[in-house]
């Protein structure tokens, strides 16, 4: 998988909006080079179940992308989730033995 961060979404608040950032977001991107539409369906699911669990770790404006490669058809939910705390630790810059 492969992650694209944006550490603090751009302000485009409607007039007469708060304009306060409601958590972090995420998005996925599942191409046809993944599977076929049932394949991609269940590979979004599973990679929005895994990095529910992990937007914790994500700043409120934070906004992240997740965009799958084709190996995520045959990784299991483990090993997805083994992916995700790794690229996120990355992008975050959290440095290995430290929690």
């Amino acid at each position: 998988m492969v992650l694209h961060y944006l550490p603090e979404r751009p302000v485009t608040a409607a007039p007469g909006t708060a304009g306060e950032p409601s958590g972090p977001r995420a998005g996925f991107v599942v191409g046809k080079t993944v599977g076929n539409s049932v394949v991609r369906h269940r590979v979004t699911r599973r990679l929005r179940a895994v990095v529910l669990g992990e937007l914790h770790r994500l700043p409120a404006e934070a906004d992240l992308v997740v965009r799958a490669r084709p190996e995520a058809a045959a990784a299991s939910s483990a090993e997805l989730r083994r992916d995700l705390a790794t690229g996120l630790d990355r992008v975050l810059g959290v440095r290995a033995g430290t929690s």
